[in-house]
């Protein structure tokens, strides 16, 4: 994948605006925008997070619908091993690692509990399809080699990053699994009877949908803070996914 990625941007509604943008340009976003109310956040001039303020907005309850994680993918593992030493030296909000064997990812929290993956992909031609599936798994991230083959942390994200995928917490697999298809993608991978994994054109996923917050999860709500849509390049028009998040056109 390169910044010809078929997802553009992610919004997500918060409630404390100032601090989140604090915490997303620490983090290696650069905010390109002065509005009010409202932050872009991206790199190299793309935009890659919106954030909107929600006034008298309340906390994301459990067993609801809404985001599980955005995820940002780097153009090399050099670089996400520069992210992975700057992290433990800047004490960033990391709360996991693993390799999925496509790809090696970090895991963090913002501010407001909005999960957040980094990852790196591998090469297709190391992919694995057992059983006609791609195989997508978790094991231990090897920190040693990647931090030996790390480049040089820097403060900000390289051009070419993207927003590689969105993983949604959602009601029911089979609902939300039409939904997608109706926009072309297809069924990658599936971990057990919770987790399903989608996407155009044999990628990994762009899409990853889960029951981790129980089947039947109230859909995401105006007024409570959290996800409110992303963007994708192959739509004329916005859509409505079953559990209320809006999928729009990118601008």
């Amino acid at each position: 994948m390169s910044s010809d990625s078929p997802l553009g941007s992610v919004e997500l509604k918060v409630l404390d605006l100032e601090r989140e943008v604090a915490f997303y340009e620490r983090f290696g976003l650069t905010r390109s925008d002065e509005a009010t109310g409202a932050a872009t956040l991206g790199v190299g001039g793309s935009p890659l997070l919106r954030l909107t303020a929600l006034p008298g907005g309340s906390e994301r309850p459990r067993h609801t619908a809404g985001l599980y994680h955005f995820a940002i993918l780097l153009p090399s593992e050099q670089e996400l091993g520069g992210l992975l030493q700057r992290s433990l030296e800047e004490r960033l909000p990391l709360t996991g690692t693993a390799d999925h064997f496509v790809s090696q990812a970090l895991y963090f929290d913002d501010p407001e509990g909005n999960g957040i993956e980094v990852y790196a992909d591998r090469p297709r031609s190391e992919w694995q399809y057992p059983n006609g599936r791609l195989n997508i798994g978790t094991d231990h991230l090897d920190f040693e080699r990647l931090t030996r083959i790390a480049d040089r942390p820097e403060k900000k994200f390289s051009g070419g990053t993207v927003l590689g995928h969105m993983h949604l917490n959602v009601s029911d697999l089979d609902s939300s699994q039409a939904f997608y298809e109706s926009m072309g993608m297809e069924l990658m991978a599936e971990a057990g009877r919770v987790m399903r994994f989608m996407s155009w054109d044999g990628y990994h996923h762009h899409v990853g949908i889960n029951l981790l917050e129980g089947r039947g999860a109230a859909p995401v709500e105006a007024g409570v803070r959290g996800l409110q849509s992303f963007e994708v390049r192959r739509l004329d028009v916005a859509r409505t996914d079953p559990d209320g998040i809006a999928v729009t056109p990118a601008a």
